[in-house]
């Protein structure tokens, strides 16, 4: 059984969400699931799992965001190299431009993206829903 992380950082919900599907999905496919919110997460936990899904949506003029997410995903991005992880999160304006740059910087590190990351505007609807359960499923 693999064990996999689902990390994530969520303001109004809609990442916290993602979140939950992408945990359901891994758990369906056989996994073994632990979801953190940012601050409990760090570099000395990657070893612990197989794969990780990270989440957070894009802030500002599409970012990750500052305070939290960011300084957790610096501290981790060197344990990264070999490892299997995806990407999702939501936003409210832009084109999901910041998916592409977090995609771009976590290949720079050396994760294995296992899957297309997930995007979706706002809330997730009934496609993203069933698209992060796909992620999920990819990662376990």
């Amino acid at each position: 059984m693999s064990k996999v992380a689902v990390v994530y950082w969520s303001s109004t919900g809609n990442t916290e969400s993602m979140a939950n599907a992408v945990a359901d999905g891994a758990k369906e496919a056989g996994a073994e699931v632990t979801v953190f919110e940012t601050a409990d997460f760090e570099a000395t936990k990657v070893d612990e799992f197989d794969a990780i899904a990270f989440g957070c949506p894009a802030m500002g003029a599409e970012n990750l965001e500052e305070s939290e997410f960011e300084p957790m995903f610096t501290d981790v991005e060197g344990s990264l190299s070999g490892k299997k992880i995806a990407l999702f999160g939501s936003y409210g304006w832009g084109s999901g431009e910041w998916m592409a740059d977090w995609e771009e910087r976590s290949k720079a590190a050396g994760a294995v993206l296992a899957t297309d990351s997930v995007i979706c505007q706002e809330a997730p609807d009934d496609d993203a829903v069933e698209n992060c359960k796909k992620l999920g499923a990819a990662l376990a």
